[in-house]
């Protein structure tokens, strides 16, 4: 009923999935940084996330998590799981009840997984998507591969939630296990695209500004921005922004142009 991919970039480690199933963020994605990420799903077993985070902290290979999850698992032949860890390749795993079609692909930090789909052409499209992506940033590389799977042919019942989920350390606000995306879709009639927009919007209000882009806060620009903030009632730059969320994105004494865009956006339209 779902398909996913799990990935490692660097030191972080993400899932993105998707499913005909309400809130499938809150079953499929496990990770920890650095330690690794696993996708339980089919009938998941969500014990599995734990288990299989402790079993990669110890330094355990992930095809030897999957083999040891699934090996006490009475019902692993209608499970489904994807692991990665700090190195060598991904591993996954499909039981042999698991519902037609199902199956997976694995290679470098990477495991593709899915259930209950169209055919194999969802896996393949997947896999061909995130080893072409290698340029993308990590969150739009792992929603990119979740959207190739989607537009060809997804989950035969259909569509409904989407979820993504990063751990990188140092990343986060501040919460513990450095979690840089969560983001959930739990019932969209488009949950990847609605995913899609969810993750711009995260770029958006977390992202780091571009050093070569930001603009000096001089001149006409200066006195344009002053005049922009006065207009939303406030008397700095800063106080619009933390208001906007968009305190991260701010720099002494320079303005990025996003900030620059939202802010003239804002004030045009009332």
């Amino acid at each position: 009923m779902t398909f996913s991919v799990v990935a490692r970039s660097g030191d972080a480690y993400g899932i993105a999935v998707a499913s005909k199933f309400l809130g499938v963020g809150a079953a499929v994605p496990a990770a920890e940084a650095g330690v690794g990420a696993l996708a339980t799903q089919a009938l998941a077993n969500l014990a599995y996330r734990p288990q299989g985070l402790a079993l990669l902290r110890t330094g355990v290979a992930p095809a030897d998590v999957v083999a040891g999850l699934t090996a006490a698992d009475p019902e692993r032949a209608h499970r489904q799981l994807g692991v990665v860890g700090p190195e060598g390749d991904g591993a996954t795993y499909t039981g042999e009840e698991c519902l037609d079609w199902a199956g997976g692909a694995s290679g470098p930090g990477y495991a593709i997984q899915g259930n209950i789909l169209t055919g194999p052409e969802v896996v393949e499209a997947m896999e061909r998507t995130w080893l072409a992506g290698a340029e993308l940033p990590f969150a739009e590389r792992l929603v990119a591969t979740l959207a190739a799977g989607d537009e060809a042919g997804g989950d035969s019942r259909g569509r409904q939630s989407a979820a993504l989920w990063i751990a990188e350390d140092g990343a986060g606000l501040g919460a513990p296990g450095g979690i840089s995306h969560d983001l959930r879709v739990d019932d969209h009639p488009a949950p990847v695209t609605e995913l899609r927009r969810l993750l711009a919007i995260h770029d958006t209000l977390f992202g780091t500004p571009d050093p070569a882009a930001l603009l000096d806060l001089t001149g006409e620009l200066a006195a344009e921005v002053a005049t922009l903030v006065a207009t939303t009632g406030y008397t700095t730059l800063d106080q619009w922004a933390g208001v906007e969320n968009l305190e991260a994105r701010l720099v002494p004494g320079r303005i990025d142009p996003l900030v620059l865009a939202h802010l003239r956006a804002v004030t045009k339209n009332g």
